[in-house]
């Protein structure tokens, strides 16, 4: 249903977002879209049933980005002087970034078209991006006179390097999936008609894995960028020391000894 921004399906341990306004390519400045993604982040983590996720947009785009009409008009998290606008960010789409970047289970970005300015962010915070053929980023913000505001100058240069999200952020040029790919934004491109099955099928493959030992994995990658070498190896022994001591870490040893698949219950 198009009157909800966030369209929630779960398909046994897989849940799939998807960015539903597709009139407005998706757009992801505005209040209600920031809302039902951050409500629909709360709803997977109180859901131990969830074991890995999709994000995708409907429609010809994965997202448009900020809402320019609402730039142009001077209007919703636009309207006012500096001091207002700078406060509208921190209560709106700036909340974004580091609730979806602490998240705890791994998320699949399903890009199926034009994914422009914070929907560029948006992927970024995924653990894992697929593109279709079709698929193109873009971080146009010098383009309409405004800056990286959304953590991309941030999130950038930890994936595709420093000079890389350089080009990209100061031409505001957007480059198609094939390049993408090339600098390592994109992990693969998958044949048009095939993008949403095969992030289903690669989420059912994580999903099937240990859920503490994925999720603690995700989170040793998250810690692994700003942590020192001495700090990170003290993060490992703690991590391993805990999952050592889980019900499935015992269940997968007797498992591969018997010859049988696991059962893990994420305990």
């Amino acid at each position: 249903m198009q009157d909800n921004p966030i369209r929630y399906e779960q398909e046994e341990a897989v849940v799939t977002l998807t960015l539903n306004r597709p009139d407005a390519l998706n757009a992801f400045s505005d209040a209600p879209m920031i809302e039902a993604f951050l409500a629909a982040l709360d709803l997977i983590e109180r859901d131990a049933t969830v074991r890995a996720v999709i994000l995708t947009g409907a429609g010809k785009a994965f997202s448009a980005g900020g809402n320019v009409k609402h730039m142009r008009d001077k209007t919703e998290m636009f309207a006012g002087g500096p001091a207002t606008v700078k406060q509208a960010y921190l209560d709106g789409i700036l909340r974004v970034p580091p609730r979806f970047w602490a998240f705890d289970r791994p998320v699949i970005a399903a890009v199926n078209g034009a994914c422009f300015g914070a929907a560029v962010d948006l992927a970024s915070m995924c653990d894992i991006r697929l593109a279709a053929p079709e698929a193109k980023i873009g971080l146009p913000f010098v383009n309409i006179g405004i800056g990286p505001g959304d953590g991309a100058a941030w999130f950038l240069p930890r994936i595709v390097g420093q000079s890389a999200a350089a080009e990209l952020l100061l031409t505001g040029e957007p480059i198609d999936a094939e390049k993408a790919l090339q600098i390592g934004f994109f992990s693969r491109i998958v044949p048009a008609g095939s993008l949403l099955e095969e992030a289903k099928s690669l989420a059912r493959r994580i999903a099937s894995r240990a859920p503490l030992a994925v999720r603690k994995t995700k989170q040793a990658l998250r810690a692994g960028l700003e942590q020192s070498l001495r700090d990170h190896l003290q993060f490992c022994a703690e991590m391993q020391a805990a999952l050592h001591h889980t019900e499935d870490h015992t269940e997968a040893l007797e498992a591969f000894f018997e010859k049988r698949e696991p059962v893990f219950r994420g305990v």
